[in-house]
C-alpha cells in the first residue's frame, strides 16, 4: 500500500526534517507516528499527501510513485486519501453540510448523491442534526468530527490524521478514536500522527517513533 524508500526532506541545507526514512505500511494497517515535537511527524504526513516533495528518495502509494507525479496528477491521488488536519481547516463561512459536501462537489457528483452521502456520513459521526450550523457554532470536538466526516466521505483508501485528539478531553478523544477504528475496520488504512501516549496505550497498534527525523523504533504489539 505505502512504501517509503530512503526518504530525506531538507528545509535548510544543513538540517534534515526527515533523514533516511525507510518504511512499509500494508493495506488495512492502523499505524501511529509518534515522537517529540520537531521529530518529523507532520512532515512525513505532508509528503504522503503531496503537500511537500522529498529532497531525496521515493514514495509509492498503491503502486504509484508520488514523488514523480506531475502537479496535474496529484488531485486524482488525493481522491484516494482522507486527511484530518490538526487545525481542522474548515470553511467558517459555509455550513457543516457545505463543508462535508465540498470533496464530492469537486468530483462533480450529482446533488442527490451528495445529499444522501453527506447525511449518512454526518450520522456516522453523530452530527446529522447540525447540517445547517456553521463551524464556529460547534465545540472543538464537534468541529473535529466534521473534519473527520469530510475525510471519510470519500471512502478513502488511506486516512491521514495529524494530532486529531490534541486539546480534546478524554470523552471526545474516545469518540474520535472510535471513528478511526470504525474506518479501519471497513478497510481504510489509518496513519495517525500523535504525541498522546495515553491514546497509544489505550488503543494499541503499530507504533513508528521518530526522533530527529529518523525512525528510532517500529513496534507492533
Amino acid at each position: 500500500m505505502i512504501r517509503i524508500y530512503n526518504v530525506v526532506k531538507r528545509y535548510q541545507k544543513d538540517s534534515a526534517a526527515l533523514n533516511d526514512i525507510d518504511l512499509r505500511i500494508s493495506k488495512g494497517e492502523f499505524v501511529y507516528i509518534t515522537g517529540p515535537s520537531g521529530a518529523g511527524k507532520s512532515t512525513l504526513l505532508k509528503l504522503l499527501f503531496c503537500a511537500e516533495r522529498p529532497t531525496r528518495g521515493q514514495i509509492l502509494i498503491n503502486g504509484q510513485n508520488v514523488t514523480r507525479m506531475r502537479l496535474s496528477q496529484i488531485p486524482y491521488l488525493r481522491r484516494k486519501l482522507g486527511v484530518v488536519f490538526q487545525d481542522f481547516k474548515l470553511l467558517n463561512n459555509r455550513t457543516i453540510l457545505e463543508n462535508v459536501s465540498f470533496p464530492l462537489e469537486i468530483q462533480g457528483k450529482k446533488r442527490y448523491e451528495i445529499s444522501k452521502k453527506v447525511y449518512q456520513t454526518l450520522k456516522l459521526v453523530g452530527l446529522e442534526k447540525h447540517l445547517q450550523k456553521h463551524p464556529l457554532e460547534l465545540s472543538g470536538g464537534e468541529q473535529q468530527r466534521v473534519a473527520i466526516a469530510r475525510a471519510l466521505i470519500m471512502d478513502p483508501l488511506i486516512l491521514l490524521a495529524d494530532e486529531p485528539t490534541g486539546n480534546l478531553d478524554a470523552k471526545v478523544t474516545e469518540d474520535i478514536m472510535d471513528l478511526f477504528k470504525g474506518a479501519n475496520a471497513r478497510g481504510t488504512t489509518v496513519i495517525m500522527a500523535t504525541h498522546n501516549q495515553e491514546v497509544i496505550r489505550r488503543y494499541p497498534r503499530r507504533v513508528i517513533m521518530l526522533r530527529d527525523g529518523r525512525v528510532e523504533k517500529d513496534v507492533t504489539p
